[in-house]
């Protein structure tokens, strides 16, 4: 069982102040796997202070010490890959091929993507007679879930080294052992002392007090609309930059072609993908109404072959990260049989075979509306709503018809026409057949959030902006 009952703090490993532990769970067992040291405020004051110190000097380095460091940052992370994947397994219950795979390797991604980025960023440029120059914005407050959380700490973390700020890093307290795997890392490679920190803690005990802090410059949130009004709302008062990342409904309009079938599978095998434990999951598929027939065949059998808890197949999916999790899935589709939406795959309940584990069954819904439930708000889970069109103007209607703009998604055989449906979307980013790329700009429009994050776009969030004007 893992013990992690230290907090990393101004370059040591140091017990909390006020010693409190959590036990966390293997949701593919129900067990405990594991326990971490719960933080307070005086933890983070402590692990701030160390920030701000080490802000003086760090900021001041070159970028040629940045890329050494992250160099070294690589070399360690690579080492310890397989640690990753074991950690990741046991505290969300990814799959290993998915720890292994996916999740370890975004966490790279972001890594070589913060070096390159940084061996041409600009850091001045002239204006007319006038010097624009960024600098680091200081000490930053890092929350990051459970979800993806090599993910989302890699990509706020390289950042933020890249550019000479310093970090307190609050990992999820559901998915804590990669954070810890990832700060040994960190402090193999040489970061200075201060300049990287964690606490551990959940979000009353130790994010509030991270985002309400005096001596934080800056706080990068990730995780639901709620609580990212919750970090907003306490940093309000200190006037401190605030970004965030956080839920959504994102629509997947698939275009009326020869290749419909096939978009209609990719796209629900695409919503199952870590469970359905993505924000920016393709949720609601939109399809003509005339083929919702063929949508809800295509649809069935694709749910029907994504395999549930079996670690030989690489292309199975785990459990969801908690009992809570669980059980807010079940009562969402159970609202979504409620409320006459049509059940084609899955349902409530574990799949056949699996009495253990919070296990949910690949569940699509068809004839759903835009009014519904499970159409509004996010479940979280390996569940799909597939909605009906009449034309595109109606499609693009309903895929905008949401609170939340984090990503959409087009799927279609006819590239121009894909691209000027997505121009139209209101989202942050628009895939067009779920094409991939890691330094594209990431975040939302609306209640999904404001700031982007990857590539170069994501080393603006922690720099200020500086006029030198001269007569």
């Amino acid at each position: 069982m893992r013990e992690y009952l230290q907090f990393y703090i101004d370059g040591e490993w140091v017990p909390p102040l006020r010693p409190n532990t959590l036990d966390v769970e293997d949701p593919s067992t129900e067990k405990v796997a594991g326990r971490i040291a719960l933080g307070s405020s005086a933890d983070v004051d402590l692990a701030v202070q160390a920030a701000r110190r080490a802000f003086a000097g760090w900021s001041r380095t070159s970028r040629d010490e940045r890329l050494e460091l992250l160099s070294s940052i690589l070399t360690e992370y690579r080492s310890r890959s397989s640690d990753l994947a074991d950690a990741v397994h046991e505290e969300m219950g990814a799959p290993p091929a998915l720890a292994a795979g996916t999740q370890v390797n975004l966490g790279m991604g972001h890594l070589l993507s913060a070096i390159e980025t940084l061996k041409t960023f600009a850091f001045d440029e002239q204006q007319g007679g006038t010097q624009v120059v960024r600098e680091p914005i200081g000490v930053c407050g890092l929350i990051t879930p459970w979800n993806w959380p090599l993910n989302q700490i890699a990509c706020k973390v390289f950042p933020a080294l890249a550019v000479g700020a310093t970090m307190v890093l609050k990992p999820s307290e559901v998915a804590p052992f990669s954070a810890q795997i990832f700060t040994e890392i960190i402090a193999a490679a040489g970061v200075p002392a201060g300049v990287y920190n964690l606490v551990y803690g959940d979000g009353p005990g130790v994010g509030a007090a991270l985002s309400a802090h005096d001596d934080i410059d800056m706080v990068s949130f990730t995780g639901s609309t709620r609580a990212g009004v919750d970090v907003a709302r306490n940093a309000a008062a200190t006037v401190k930059r605030v970004t965030q990342e956080l839920g959504g409904k994102s629509p997947n309009i698939v275009l009326d072609d020869d290749r419909f079938a096939r978009s209609v599978a990719v796209g629900t095998t695409a919503m199952m993908l870590n469970s359905g434990q993505s924000c920016n999951a393709p949720s609601r598929m939109i399809v003509p109404a005339a083929r919702m027939a063929e949508a809800v065949e295509a649809a069935r059998d694709a749910a029907q072959a994504v395999r549930v808890g079996d670690p030989a197949d690489k292309n199975a999916i785990g459990p969801v990260a908690s009992k809570a999790q669980y059980e807010k899935i079940q009562g969402l589709i159970a609202r979504g049989i409620d409320e006459g939406a049509t059940l084609v795959a899955g349902g409530l309940g574990r799949p056949d075979g699996l009495g253990t584990g919070y296990y949910v069954r690949p569940t699509v819904f068809a004839d759903v509306t835009n009014d519904m439930t499970i159409a509004r708000e996010e479940i979280f889970g390996p569940v799909l709503c597939i909605l009906g069109y009449d034309d595109l103007d109606h499609a693009i209607e309903i895929a905008n018809d949401t609170d939340y703009g984090l990503a959409g998604y087009v799927a279609g055989a006819d590239p121009e026409q894909a691209r000027a449906v997505a121009k139209r979307i209101r989202a942050g980013s628009v895939a067009i057949n779920h094409a991939f790329d890691i330094e594209a700009p990431f975040g939302g429009y609306k209640r999904s959030g404001n700031g982007r994050e990857w590539g170069r776009f994501g080393f603006h969030e922690y720099l200020e902006i500086k006029a030198v004007t001269s007569a």
